[in-house]
Protein backbone atom coordinates (compact mmCIF):
# COMPACT_ATOMS: atom_id res chain seq x y z
CA UNK A 1 0.00 0.00 0.00
CA UNK A 2 1.05 3.73 -0.03
CA UNK A 3 2.55 3.13 3.35
CA UNK A 4 5.33 0.82 1.91
CA UNK A 5 5.72 1.86 -1.44
CA UNK A 6 5.72 6.05 -1.08
CA UNK A 7 8.31 5.70 2.28
CA UNK A 8 10.72 4.07 0.03
CA UNK A 9 10.25 6.38 -2.89
CA UNK A 10 10.72 8.89 -1.32
CA UNK A 11 13.86 8.15 0.82
CA UNK A 12 16.02 8.28 -2.84
CA UNK A 13 14.41 11.91 -2.91
CA UNK A 14 15.85 12.04 0.33
CA UNK A 15 19.33 11.82 -0.76
CA UNK A 16 20.06 14.50 -3.39
CA UNK A 17 21.90 17.65 -1.81
CA UNK A 18 20.00 20.40 -0.49
CA UNK A 19 22.24 23.17 -3.34
CA UNK A 20 19.78 21.26 -5.75
CA UNK A 21 16.59 22.28 -3.79
CA UNK A 22 14.46 24.64 -6.66
CA UNK A 23 15.52 22.24 -9.09
CA UNK A 24 14.45 19.28 -7.09
CA UNK A 25 11.75 20.23 -5.43
CA UNK A 26 10.59 23.53 -7.16
CA UNK A 27 6.92 25.02 -6.55
CA UNK A 28 5.49 23.07 -9.08
CA UNK A 29 1.68 23.58 -10.48
CA UNK A 30 -1.39 22.41 -12.00
CA UNK A 31 -2.50 22.69 -15.49
CA UNK A 32 -5.35 24.59 -15.37
CA UNK A 33 -8.48 22.14 -15.51
CA UNK A 34 -10.62 21.34 -18.92
CA UNK A 35 -14.07 22.11 -17.62
CA UNK A 36 -16.04 25.26 -18.43
CA UNK A 37 -16.12 26.14 -14.44
CA UNK A 38 -13.87 28.11 -12.32
CA UNK A 39 -13.53 26.44 -8.56
CA UNK A 40 -14.30 27.76 -5.50
CA UNK A 41 -13.31 25.90 -2.13
CA UNK A 42 -14.35 26.70 1.30
CA UNK A 43 -13.65 24.39 4.63
CA UNK A 44 -15.50 23.19 7.54
CA UNK A 45 -14.85 21.52 10.86
CA UNK A 46 -17.47 18.94 11.95
CA UNK A 47 -17.63 17.42 15.36
CA UNK A 48 -19.91 13.96 15.81
CA UNK A 49 -20.45 14.37 19.07
CA UNK A 50 -22.03 10.76 19.17
CA UNK A 51 -18.91 8.77 19.11
CA UNK A 52 -15.61 8.57 20.62
CA UNK A 53 -12.23 9.21 19.04
CA UNK A 54 -10.48 6.16 19.35
CA UNK A 55 -7.07 7.95 17.37
CA UNK A 56 -6.46 9.84 20.92
CA UNK A 57 -5.59 9.04 24.49
CA UNK A 58 -8.66 10.89 26.03
CA UNK A 59 -12.02 8.84 26.40
CA UNK A 60 -13.85 11.44 26.53
CA UNK A 61 -13.06 13.58 22.85
CA UNK A 62 -15.60 13.27 20.25
CA UNK A 63 -14.84 12.17 16.66
CA UNK A 64 -13.81 15.46 14.70
CA UNK A 65 -13.36 16.12 10.79
CA UNK A 66 -12.21 18.41 8.70
CA UNK A 67 -13.85 18.61 5.43
CA UNK A 68 -13.23 20.46 2.49
CA UNK A 69 -15.01 21.63 -0.22
CA UNK A 70 -14.44 22.28 -4.01
CA UNK A 71 -17.40 23.77 -6.07
CA UNK A 72 -17.89 25.26 -9.56
CA UNK A 73 -17.73 28.69 -8.79
CA UNK A 74 -17.83 32.54 -10.46
CA UNK A 75 -14.22 33.91 -10.87
CA UNK A 76 -11.61 35.41 -13.00
CA UNK A 77 -8.24 35.09 -14.00
CA UNK A 78 -6.89 38.00 -11.24
CA UNK A 79 -9.25 36.01 -8.69
CA UNK A 80 -6.78 34.74 -5.50
CA UNK A 81 -5.77 31.21 -5.97
CA UNK A 82 -6.07 29.03 -2.81
CA UNK A 83 -3.26 27.30 -1.09
CA UNK A 84 -2.20 23.54 -2.34
CA UNK A 85 -2.60 23.02 1.64
CA UNK A 86 -3.78 24.86 4.51
CA UNK A 87 -1.04 24.16 7.33
CA UNK A 88 1.43 23.26 4.95
CA UNK A 89 4.06 22.99 7.16
CA UNK A 90 2.75 21.20 9.98
CA UNK A 91 1.05 18.50 7.86
CA UNK A 92 4.18 18.02 6.03
CA UNK A 93 6.61 17.77 8.99
CA UNK A 94 4.05 14.66 10.26
CA UNK A 95 4.22 13.02 6.66
CA UNK A 96 7.96 13.47 6.87
CA UNK A 97 8.28 11.96 10.37
CA UNK A 98 5.79 9.47 9.13
CA UNK A 99 7.85 8.25 6.65
CA UNK A 100 11.46 8.76 8.27
CA UNK A 101 12.33 11.49 5.45
CA UNK A 102 14.01 15.23 5.89
CA UNK A 103 11.12 17.83 5.97
CA UNK A 104 13.16 19.61 3.88
CA UNK A 105 12.19 17.97 1.10
CA UNK A 106 8.24 18.87 1.21
CA UNK A 107 9.54 22.71 2.21
CA UNK A 108 7.81 23.93 -1.37
CA UNK A 109 4.48 23.01 -0.60
CA UNK A 110 3.43 25.91 1.26
CA UNK A 111 4.24 28.05 -1.18
CA UNK A 112 1.90 26.12 -4.21
CA UNK A 113 -1.20 27.49 -5.29
CA UNK A 114 -4.39 25.98 -7.10
CA UNK A 115 -6.35 26.67 -9.47
CA UNK A 116 -9.04 27.05 -6.28
CA UNK A 117 -10.77 30.23 -5.46
CA UNK A 118 -11.00 30.81 -1.64
CA UNK A 119 -14.70 31.98 -0.76
CA UNK A 120 -16.32 32.77 -4.43
CA UNK A 121 -19.64 32.99 -5.28
CA UNK A 122 -21.33 29.50 -6.56
CA UNK A 123 -21.74 29.19 -10.60
CA UNK A 124 -25.27 30.07 -11.98
CA UNK A 125 -24.20 26.84 -14.68
CA UNK A 126 -27.03 24.46 -12.20
CA UNK A 127 -29.48 25.15 -9.10
CA UNK A 128 -27.27 22.70 -7.78
CA UNK A 129 -24.81 20.37 -8.28
CA UNK A 130 -23.83 16.70 -8.04
CA UNK A 131 -21.78 15.97 -4.97
CA UNK A 132 -18.95 13.58 -4.25
CA UNK A 133 -17.20 12.77 -2.01
CA UNK A 134 -12.81 11.96 -2.21
CA UNK A 135 -11.04 9.43 1.02
CA UNK A 136 -7.49 10.07 0.94
CA UNK A 137 -4.85 7.38 1.40
CA UNK A 138 -3.25 6.41 4.24
CA UNK A 139 -0.76 8.86 5.91
CA UNK A 140 -2.10 11.60 3.41
CA UNK A 141 -3.89 14.65 3.48
CA UNK A 142 -7.42 15.86 1.82
CA UNK A 143 -5.59 17.55 -1.24
CA UNK A 144 -3.63 14.83 -2.23
CA UNK A 145 -5.35 14.36 -5.24
CA UNK A 146 -6.09 17.69 -6.18
CA UNK A 147 -5.27 16.65 -10.11
CA UNK A 148 -8.21 14.55 -9.83
CA UNK A 149 -10.78 17.20 -7.71
CA UNK A 150 -10.01 19.99 -9.73
CA UNK A 151 -10.65 18.21 -12.96
CA UNK A 152 -14.22 17.01 -11.59
CA UNK A 153 -15.41 20.32 -9.97
CA UNK A 154 -14.57 22.48 -13.15
CA UNK A 155 -16.93 20.11 -15.34
CA UNK A 156 -20.00 20.47 -12.88
CA UNK A 157 -19.16 18.18 -9.99
CA UNK A 158 -19.05 19.73 -6.21
CA UNK A 159 -16.51 17.48 -4.30
CA UNK A 160 -15.68 16.91 -0.19
CA UNK A 161 -12.53 16.05 0.42
CA UNK A 162 -12.21 14.48 4.24
CA UNK A 163 -9.48 14.49 6.30
CA UNK A 164 -9.94 11.87 8.90
CA UNK A 165 -7.84 11.53 11.81
CA UNK A 166 -5.98 7.89 11.80
CA UNK A 167 -5.84 7.89 8.12
CA UNK A 168 -4.17 11.39 7.29
CA UNK A 169 -0.73 12.23 8.28
CA UNK A 170 -1.90 14.88 9.75
CA UNK A 171 -5.03 17.12 10.82
CA UNK A 172 -4.94 20.48 11.55
CA UNK A 173 -8.35 21.86 13.67
CA UNK A 174 -9.67 25.61 13.69
CA UNK A 175 -8.50 25.93 17.34
CA UNK A 176 -4.61 24.35 16.49
CA UNK A 177 -5.00 21.39 17.93
CA UNK A 178 -3.47 18.56 16.18
CA UNK A 179 -4.55 14.88 15.02
CA UNK A 180 -1.08 13.16 14.22
CA UNK A 181 -1.55 10.08 12.15
CA UNK A 182 -0.03 6.31 13.25
CA UNK A 183 3.19 5.18 12.22
CA UNK A 184 3.21 3.63 8.88
CA UNK A 185 2.86 -0.52 10.35
CA UNK A 186 0.65 0.68 12.95
CA UNK A 187 -1.57 1.92 10.60
CA UNK A 188 -1.43 -0.62 8.02
CA UNK A 189 -2.00 -3.94 10.73
CA UNK A 190 -5.41 -1.85 11.57
CA UNK A 191 -6.38 -1.89 7.74
CA UNK A 192 -5.35 -5.32 6.29
CA UNK A 193 -7.89 -7.50 8.13
CA UNK A 194 -10.48 -5.94 6.36
CA UNK A 195 -9.11 -7.33 3.00
CA UNK A 196 -6.85 -10.35 4.04
CA UNK A 197 -9.37 -13.02 6.30
CA UNK A 198 -6.82 -14.30 9.25
CA UNK A 199 -5.38 -11.24 10.45
CA UNK A 200 -6.06 -9.57 13.41
CA UNK A 201 -6.02 -5.82 14.20
CA UNK A 202 -4.60 -5.00 17.43
CA UNK A 203 -5.77 -2.28 19.98
CA UNK A 204 -5.95 1.72 19.36
CA UNK A 205 -5.37 3.33 22.77
CA UNK A 206 -6.49 0.17 24.52
CA UNK A 207 -9.63 0.30 22.64
CA UNK A 208 -10.68 -2.88 20.49
CA UNK A 209 -11.89 -1.84 16.73
CA UNK A 210 -13.77 -4.04 14.72
CA UNK A 211 -12.38 -7.74 13.83
CA UNK A 212 -12.52 -6.38 10.35
CA UNK A 213 -9.66 -3.38 11.65
CA UNK A 214 -10.22 -0.03 11.62
CA UNK A 215 -12.26 0.41 8.27
CA UNK A 216 -16.12 0.25 9.62
CA UNK A 217 -14.78 3.21 11.68
CA UNK A 218 -13.66 5.25 9.07
CA UNK A 219 -16.79 4.65 6.95
CA UNK A 220 -19.19 5.88 9.68
CA UNK A 221 -16.96 9.58 9.09
CA UNK A 222 -18.90 8.98 5.78
CA UNK A 223 -22.06 8.32 7.17
CA UNK A 224 -21.95 11.49 9.24
CA UNK A 225 -20.34 13.74 6.15
CA UNK A 226 -23.27 13.00 4.34
CA UNK A 227 -26.09 13.92 7.28
CA UNK A 228 -23.89 17.11 7.72
CA UNK A 229 -23.98 18.21 3.89
CA UNK A 230 -27.88 17.92 4.26
CA UNK A 231 -27.48 20.00 7.21
CA UNK A 232 -25.09 22.48 4.91
CA UNK A 233 -27.08 22.30 2.07
CA UNK A 234 -30.16 23.41 4.28
CA UNK A 235 -27.89 26.74 5.32
CA UNK A 236 -24.55 27.18 5.12
CA UNK A 237 -22.93 29.55 7.64
CA UNK A 238 -20.96 31.12 4.87
CA UNK A 239 -24.13 32.00 3.20
CA UNK A 240 -22.62 30.10 -0.24
CA UNK A 241 -23.72 26.24 -0.42
CA UNK A 242 -26.71 26.98 0.81
CA UNK A 243 -29.25 24.96 -1.84
CA UNK A 244 -26.94 24.45 -4.24
CA UNK A 245 -25.56 20.68 -3.64
CA UNK A 246 -27.57 18.23 -4.99
CA UNK A 247 -28.22 15.21 -2.11
CA UNK A 248 -30.22 13.13 -4.88
CA UNK A 249 -26.93 12.80 -6.88
CA UNK A 250 -24.23 11.51 -4.36
CA UNK A 251 -21.07 9.37 -5.70
CA UNK A 252 -17.49 8.95 -3.56
CA UNK A 253 -14.01 8.19 -4.78
CA UNK A 254 -11.44 7.02 -3.07
CA UNK A 255 -7.26 6.11 -3.36
CA UNK A 256 -5.53 3.29 -1.61
CA UNK A 257 -6.92 3.29 2.12
CA UNK A 258 -9.92 5.85 0.62
CA UNK A 259 -10.64 3.29 -2.31
CA UNK A 260 -11.45 0.95 0.46
CA UNK A 261 -13.42 2.82 2.94
CA UNK A 262 -15.18 3.73 -0.52
CA UNK A 263 -16.17 0.52 -0.86
CA UNK A 264 -17.22 -0.37 2.97
CA UNK A 265 -19.61 3.20 2.22
CA UNK A 266 -21.11 1.89 -0.95
CA UNK A 267 -22.00 -1.15 0.69
CA UNK A 268 -23.29 0.46 3.92
CA UNK A 269 -25.05 3.81 2.59
CA UNK A 270 -27.52 3.88 -0.26
CA UNK A 271 -27.20 7.09 -0.81
CA UNK A 272 -24.42 6.45 -2.54
CA UNK A 273 -25.11 6.48 -6.28
CA UNK A 274 -22.10 5.76 -8.20
CA UNK A 275 -18.97 4.31 -6.36
CA UNK A 276 -15.08 4.73 -7.99
CA UNK A 277 -12.30 2.64 -6.14
CA UNK A 278 -8.81 3.93 -6.92
CA UNK A 279 -5.81 1.21 -6.82
CA UNK A 280 -7.54 -0.36 -3.38
CA UNK A 281 -8.24 -4.00 -2.68
CA UNK A 282 -12.12 -4.29 -1.47
CA UNK A 283 -13.03 -5.64 1.90
CA UNK A 284 -14.13 -8.95 2.40
CA UNK A 285 -17.60 -8.07 3.64
CA UNK A 286 -18.26 -6.14 0.46
CA UNK A 287 -16.51 -8.78 -1.75
CA UNK A 288 -19.00 -10.92 -0.12
CA UNK A 289 -22.41 -9.28 -0.29
CA UNK A 290 -21.72 -7.29 -3.23
CA UNK A 291 -22.44 -4.09 -4.63
CA UNK A 292 -25.48 -2.42 -6.07
CA UNK A 293 -24.29 0.69 -7.19
CA UNK A 294 -23.05 1.30 -10.31
CA UNK A 295 -19.13 0.89 -9.36
CA UNK A 296 -15.87 1.60 -11.50
CA UNK A 297 -12.04 0.14 -10.33
CA UNK A 298 -9.09 2.51 -12.05
CA UNK A 299 -5.87 0.20 -11.28
CA UNK A 300 -2.65 -1.22 -12.49
CA UNK A 301 -1.82 -5.21 -13.51
CA UNK A 302 -0.12 -7.10 -11.44
CA UNK A 303 3.08 -7.28 -13.41
CA UNK A 304 3.00 -3.01 -12.98
CA UNK A 305 3.15 -3.97 -8.85
CA UNK A 306 6.04 -6.37 -9.24
CA UNK A 307 7.86 -4.06 -10.97
CA UNK A 308 7.20 -1.25 -8.54
CA UNK A 309 8.08 -3.81 -5.92
CA UNK A 310 11.25 -3.98 -8.18
CA UNK A 311 12.31 -0.51 -8.57
CA UNK A 312 10.97 0.99 -5.20
CA UNK A 313 10.01 -1.53 -2.72
CA UNK A 314 6.88 -2.88 -0.80
CA UNK A 315 4.10 -4.74 -2.00
CA UNK A 316 4.84 -8.43 -1.04
CA UNK A 317 3.45 -11.07 -3.10
CA UNK A 318 0.40 -11.37 -1.12
CA UNK A 319 -0.26 -7.92 -0.59
CA UNK A 320 -0.44 -8.08 -4.79
CA UNK A 321 -2.26 -11.29 -4.88
CA UNK A 322 -5.33 -9.63 -2.48
CA UNK A 323 -5.50 -6.48 -4.32
CA UNK A 324 -5.60 -8.01 -7.93
CA UNK A 325 -7.90 -11.02 -6.71
CA UNK A 326 -10.78 -9.12 -4.01
CA UNK A 327 -11.40 -6.46 -6.60
CA UNK A 328 -11.86 -8.80 -9.62
CA UNK A 329 -14.14 -10.44 -7.54
CA UNK A 330 -16.13 -7.65 -6.25
CA UNK A 331 -16.56 -6.75 -10.20
CA UNK A 332 -17.80 -9.40 -11.55
CA UNK A 333 -19.76 -9.70 -8.64
CA UNK A 334 -21.49 -6.48 -9.15
CA UNK A 335 -25.11 -6.55 -9.73
CA UNK A 336 -25.28 -2.96 -11.28
CA UNK A 337 -23.17 -1.61 -14.20
CA UNK A 338 -19.78 -1.81 -13.67
CA UNK A 339 -16.42 -0.81 -15.01
CA UNK A 340 -11.92 -2.60 -14.55
CA UNK A 341 -9.49 -0.28 -16.01
CA UNK A 342 -6.46 -1.18 -15.93
CA UNK A 343 -3.55 1.40 -16.51
CA UNK A 344 -0.53 -0.80 -17.17
CA UNK A 345 3.06 0.77 -16.19
CA UNK A 346 1.16 2.85 -13.27
CA UNK A 347 2.72 2.81 -9.89
CA UNK A 348 0.62 3.17 -6.93
CA UNK A 349 2.15 7.27 -6.58
CA UNK A 350 0.49 7.86 -10.33
CA UNK A 351 -2.86 7.29 -8.69
CA UNK A 352 -2.20 10.73 -6.39
CA UNK A 353 -0.40 14.38 -7.15
CA UNK A 354 2.60 12.65 -6.17
CA UNK A 355 4.12 12.90 -9.79
CA UNK A 356 4.20 17.05 -9.69
CA UNK A 357 6.17 16.83 -6.30
CA UNK A 358 9.73 16.61 -8.31
CA UNK A 359 10.55 16.07 -11.73
CA UNK A 360 12.81 13.33 -10.27
CA UNK A 361 9.71 10.68 -9.07
CA UNK A 362 9.82 8.99 -12.84
CA UNK A 363 13.80 8.69 -13.24
CA UNK A 364 13.80 7.57 -9.60
CA UNK A 365 11.33 4.72 -9.76
CA UNK A 366 8.58 6.42 -7.62
CA UNK A 367 5.98 6.61 -10.16
CA UNK A 368 6.14 3.59 -13.14
CA UNK A 369 7.10 3.73 -16.45
CA UNK A 370 3.75 5.85 -17.93
CA UNK A 371 4.44 9.42 -17.67
CA UNK A 372 3.00 11.45 -15.02
CA UNK A 373 0.75 13.50 -16.65
CA UNK A 374 -0.88 10.54 -18.90
CA UNK A 375 -1.84 8.88 -16.00
CA UNK A 376 -3.69 11.70 -14.36
CA UNK A 377 -5.15 12.14 -17.41
CA UNK A 378 -6.39 9.01 -18.01
CA UNK A 379 -7.72 8.91 -14.85
CA UNK A 380 -9.52 11.99 -15.26
CA UNK A 381 -11.10 10.88 -18.17
CA UNK A 382 -12.17 7.53 -16.75
CA UNK A 383 -13.30 9.65 -13.67
CA UNK A 384 -15.32 12.36 -15.21
CA UNK A 385 -16.83 9.57 -17.86
CA UNK A 386 -18.11 7.37 -15.24
CA UNK A 387 -20.02 10.04 -12.69
CA UNK A 388 -21.08 11.67 -15.90
CA UNK A 389 -23.22 8.71 -16.89
CA UNK A 390 -24.13 7.52 -13.36
CA UNK A 391 -25.00 10.71 -12.30
CA UNK A 392 -25.74 13.07 -14.58
CA UNK A 393 -27.26 10.33 -16.90
CA UNK A 394 -24.90 11.51 -19.79
CA UNK A 395 -23.38 10.30 -22.79
CA UNK A 396 -19.90 8.36 -22.12
CA UNK A 397 -18.88 6.64 -24.99
CA UNK A 398 -15.33 5.98 -22.93
CA UNK A 399 -17.57 3.31 -20.86
CA UNK A 400 -18.40 1.87 -24.60
CA UNK A 401 -15.49 0.13 -25.48
CA UNK A 402 -11.79 0.30 -25.62
CA UNK A 403 -10.98 4.12 -26.41
CA UNK A 404 -8.74 4.91 -29.16
CA UNK A 405 -7.55 8.16 -27.28
CA UNK A 406 -5.80 5.90 -24.35
CA UNK A 407 -4.98 2.60 -26.19
CA UNK A 408 -2.97 1.54 -23.63
CA UNK A 409 -5.82 0.88 -21.12
CA UNK A 410 -6.80 -2.47 -20.68
CA UNK A 411 -10.67 -1.59 -20.34
CA UNK A 412 -13.96 -4.27 -19.45
CA UNK A 413 -17.20 -3.44 -18.66
CA UNK A 414 -20.79 -5.39 -17.24
CA UNK A 415 -24.15 -4.01 -17.98
CA UNK A 416 -26.96 -5.00 -15.95
CA UNK A 417 -29.88 -6.66 -18.05
CA UNK A 418 -32.31 -4.08 -18.63
CA UNK A 419 -29.84 -1.13 -18.30
CA UNK A 420 -30.77 2.11 -20.61
CA UNK A 421 -28.27 3.12 -22.84
CA UNK A 422 -26.60 5.92 -20.62
CA UNK A 423 -28.01 5.04 -17.25
CA UNK A 424 -26.55 2.75 -14.52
Amino acid sequence: MIITSLSVGLGALALVVVIALPMVFPVFQFPHPSGPYEIGTLTYHLVDADRLEVFTADPNAPRELMVQIWYPAKGDPSSLRAPYMQEADAVTAVFARIHNKPEFIFRNFKYVTTNTIPFASVADGEPSYPVLLFLEGATGFRQMNTFQVEELVSHGYIVAGLDQPGAAANVVFPDGHQAAGLPGKELQDLIRPSYMPGQSAPLVNGKAPAASGIIPYLTQDVVFTLNQLERLNQADSNGILTGRLDMQRIGAFGVSLGGIVVGEACLLEQRLGACLMMDAPVPTDVMEAGLTQPSMWITRDADSMRLERQRAGGWPEAEILAHQTTMRSAFEGLAGAGHFVQVPGAFHSNFMDLPKWSPLTSWLGITGPIDGQRAHNIINAYSLAFFDRHLKNRPAALLDGPAELYPEVLFETRRPLGAHLFGG
